[in-house]
């Protein structure tokens, strides 16, 4: 039946703005997100004594993994568990899912043991967006120093067909943030301010 009625005409067309603009119809853009826990199995990644980045980088990972899920957001997991996964495996499990973004999760080390502080990395500037809230959202939760979004031609980046992120929770070679990172407070806290990030993006697009 042909609508004619003016009446008629001017409700639908609210009705059509209405889900346009509305954040669940800008939701559509991603219904997955890939969680790429750094290292693992025989690669430590970046080390002091015994604190490991494989092990911070994957207890991070699962307790994003749950917040996550408690939003009803689909999640994959590169890996769950103390084993290696190669690069070109992390991007390809990535790249098995369209509608998906890729978030490889991270703790730094250089040998300058007072360089401190949260980054987050993007290749595409599709990813960008992404690392901005992500960076953002940490900021606000754990505080520390901001070293900012960059660039970065990182494999699971360069190799990602979605938008995808690499960040770095702080580093394992300073003490101070070293010994935060130890605790479970810090860990989650990273976590949620990650979760916080991709809601974020999610429903600023």
């Amino acid at each position: 039946m042909l609508i004619t009625h003016p009446l008629f005409r001017a409700a639908a067309l609210v009705a059509l703005i209405l889900l346009v603009c509305s954040p669940v119809a800008w939701a559509g853009y991603f219904s997955r997100v890939v969680v790429d826990p750094g290292h693992g199995g025989d690669d430590r990644g970046g080390r002091s004594g015994k604190v490991y980045e494989k092990h911070l980088a994957l207890d991070t990972a699962m307790r994003l993994e749950h917040y996550l899920k408690a939003k009803g957001y689909l999640v994959t997991m590169t890996r769950k568990s103390d084993t290696f996964i190669s690069l070109a495996k992390r991007a390809a499990i990535g790249n098995r899912f369209k509608g998906a973004i890729f978030v490889s999760l991270h703790y730094n080390y250089t040998w300058r043991r007072s360089v401190s502080g949260l980054e987050t990395y993007y290749y595409s500037q599709a990813g960008k967006p992404l690392a901005e809230a992500i960076q953002e959202g940490m900021l606000k939760r754990v505080g520390g120093r901001d070293r900012g979004v960059k660039y970065g031609r990182y494999y699971v980046l360069r190799a990602s067909r979605n938008p995808a992120v690499l960040v770095e929770g702080g580093f394992v070679s300073n003490s101070r943030e070293r010994s935060r990172m130890k605790t479970g407070a810090y860990r989650d806290a990273i976590a949620r301010g990650i979760a916080d990030g991709i809601i974020k993006y999610r429903f600023q697009r």
